[in-house]
């Protein structure tokens, strides 16, 4: 399976009388998860250290301290430490093309090829950062009501959700991530990342509560979903609705959504989500020519690995919006 000039569709379409010079790749998707990755410490982990990346977790003590009498002697206590890991492993992709296919072809075939590979791999990636989002302990979900949510610490929500996202939710779900004490992503707010449709009601009531403050003009107006009970929320399309990830296609559009098709996923988060260990950045490779320089070849490669910093409940940090189907 190659780039060829034989076969249009795998090459011969590049060349053709009067063919524009302009470059049009198809639609790609936003990518988001991976840009949430904030376990600064496991960024480039470097080469000859082996293919895992651990860190620890210290817990509160276990008496807290107080009053203290004149005679009484100073109380004694500790704290545990437990650790966790992730595991590296190369990732990569690559397109085969003929040495007669870029002599003919009236595009740049490398150009091309790198453009799409440039995109499979951010895809790539974002898929695995997605996955240890998706490992979150913490759901919750809302039957029917618009203002009160139901938390669970298993990882599989039993709630079947019949309403949409809305601002009422939102103000249950910052409620709930500030009694767990989870710490802001950035110092000062919670993010969330969604679907644009997820948002659709939620924004509706946003517009509302904005529509006569200049800020919130101006944030319409930008196209931004913008800030609420200090939560900043965020769109993408990459991953599919109902959390499915087709790796082969990756026709997010296609994707089962939720039962109901009221709502979709939503991820709340605050900071310490996911760690990404870099031992190779993601890179292109070009394949050493073969058959006497007919048969060449572009490639991305990386080695990378990913972890949920936290995935007991007691201190996660990510709360998924879902349902049990």
């Amino acid at each position: 399976m190659s780039q060829v000039w034989a076969v249009a569709a795998d090459g011969g379409y590049m060349y053709s009388d009067e063919l524009s010079d302009v470059l049009r790749m198809k639609l790609q998707p936003m990518v988001r998860f991976r840009q949430h990755c904030d376990a600064k410490d496991a960024t480039n982990k470097g080469l000859n250290k082996g293919d895992k990346f651990y860190w620890d977790v210290y817990s509160d003590v276990a008496t807290r301290g107080g009053d203290l009498d004149e005679n009484e002697s100073m109380p004694e206590t500790k704290f545990t430490v437990s650790q966790a890991s992730l595991t590296i492993g190369e990732q990569g992709n690559s397109v085969p093309f003929s040495k007669k296919l870029d002599n003919f072809s009236k595009h740049p075939v490398k150009e091309v090829i790198n453009k799409v590979l440039k995109n499979d791999a951010c895809k790539a990636l974002d898929a695995k950062a997605h996955a240890q989002f998706n490992a979150t302990p913490l759901t919750v979900a809302s039957a029917t009501s618009t203002t009160a949510v139901t938390l669970e610490t298993t990882g599989t929500c039993t709630v079947t959700n019949n309403v949409a996202l809305g601002s009422g939710h939102v103000k249950a779900i910052v409620d709930i991530m500030k009694e767990r004490n989870i710490p802001m992503f950035d110092g000062n707010d919670y993010y969330a990342l969604a679907w644009p449709t997820t948002y659709r009601t939620f924004k509706n009531d946003l517009e509302t509560i904005h529509q006569y403050v200049d800020e919130g003009f101006r944030k319409i107006m930008n196209g931004e979903i913008g800030r609420y009970e200090g939560v900043r929320f965020l769109e993408q399309t990459n991953i599919a609705k109902g959390g499915a990830e087709d790796s082969t296609t990756w026709n997010a559009t296609t994707a089962d959504a939720w039962n109901n098709a009221k709502s979709d996923w939503a991820f709340f988060f605050g900071e310490d989500t996911v760690a990404e260990a870099i031992v190779i950045p993601e890179e292109l490779r070009g394949k050493i020519p073969t058959d006497y320089g007919r048969s060449k070849g572009i490639a991305w490669y990386s080695m990378i690995g990913y972890g949920l910093v936290h995935s007991d409940a007691a201190n996660a940090r990510i709360i998924k919006w879902d349902s049990a189907a």
